[in-house]
């Protein structure tokens, strides 16, 4: 029997269970097409090797905060939401050009090995990626509808992944119409909203709410709980992105500052900051021969303005007002254990 106390180590477990072995099934039904296509089907079992598992975990509890008890068939339905991130992560670190992720080499980084002695190898990598992680999309759906729950309940979820899917585009979309411009703070939120909070944690609450027939004021307060908390989520990477041990993150301190990516914290400096200290950033930002120097002098700027003490701030009032929703709402004393749980691992982290 499952119990009604929140063990993340054994759901995380779980959950590598269902997506490694549904992966390497997908992998292999890939690569025996021919043989050309192993290094992209490697990459495939690559792009689910780490993760927190947050969006599973929301998901999880959305369903299981209705009522509804364990369940294997819903595990594997919560799975699918790492195959959206996953997804999402090869499509971003293309966006950004991004060489590391978690420590290792982005995949269209990693598939320029299968390319090295080709003309315009680095392009065709690109192209590579950016199929790889359509792919993973695609079968995020397909786990999705083969977990194994019952297809009334599949058909309530629905409209939900449509809304994922354009919520996450948009996002990126925003991310990149906005990258290289004047920072603003409420942009920069906007982007964040749209491009990480719906699909880490609103989105897959709902869903797994929505699988398990939760009402109309259950739905309002995953909301309620979720986009506070999702937001929190990425000022911390924000933060992370710039200050964080890259040892820890798995991800170069410099891809946001040479990136000019229009990151709440970013926005903020440039909010407080006074016309020498624009004119410093100015000069700093988007530049892709930036080095150490150049990040610590950014640094420098952002800690004299104190502006990650004010995302700081930020986040912890975002984190509160997730979690004072959930004393709201009429869910059992296990489900909002684990969901106060989840919120301060999705926030109180170094990587």
């Amino acid at each position: 029997m499952v119990s009604e106390y929140w063990e993340p180590t054994a759901f995380r477990a779980r959950i590598d269970e269902v997506l490694h072995h549904f992966i390497a099934q997908e992998a292999d039904q890939l690569a025996a097409i021919d043989p050309a296509l192993d290094p992209v089907a490697r990459q495939v079992e690559q792009a689910v090797t780490d993760g927190k598992r947050l969006r599973a975990a929301f998901c999880y509890w959305g369903w299981r905060a209705v009522g509804q008890p364990d369940s294997d068939a819903l595990v594997r339905a919560a799975a699918s939401m790492e195959l959206v991130h996953a997804a999402a992560m090869v499509h971003d670190d293309l966006i950004d050009d991004s060489a590391l992720r978690h420590g290792r080499p982005t995949a269209h980084v990693a598939l320029r090995a299968a390319l090295r002695r080709r003309p315009r190898a680095t392009h065709a990598a690109r192209s590579l990626a950016m199929l790889l992680g359509d792919l993973l999309m695609s079968l995020a759906g397909q786990l999705f509808v083969t977990s194994g729950l019952p297809v009334a309940y599949l058909g309530r979820a629905r409209p939900l992944w449509a809304a994922l899917a354009r919520e996450l585009i948009a996002g990126e979309c925003l991310e990149i119409l906005h990258t290289a411009t004047t920072p603003d703070t409420s942009t920069s939120l906007k982007v964040i909203r749209y491009k990480t909070a719906k699909y880490t944690v609103e989105q897959p609450l709902l869903i797994g709410g929505a699988l398990a027939g939760a009402n109309q004021r259950l739905r309002e307060g995953y909301s309620a709980y979720g986009l506070p908390l999702g937001e929190a989520f990425q000022l911390r990477d924000d933060l992370l992105g710039l200050f964080g041990d890259p040892e820890r993150t798995g991800k170069a301190n410099l891809d946001d500052v040479r990136g000019y990516r229009p990151t709440a914290l970013l926005a903020e400096t440039w909010r407080i900051a006074g016309d020498g200290e624009r004119e410093q950033l100015r000069a700093l930002l988007g530049r892709r021969d930036l080095d150490h120097n150049g990040l610590e002098a950014v640094r420098a700027v952002m800690l004299q303005l104190k502006a990650p003490d004010r995302i700081e701030e930020m986040i912890t009032a975002r984190v509160q007002e997730a979690t004072d929703c959930l004393y709201e709402l009429d869910i059992s004393g296990h489900a909002t254990a684990a969901l106060t749980a989840l919120a301060q691992s999705a926030t109180v982290r170094r990587h």
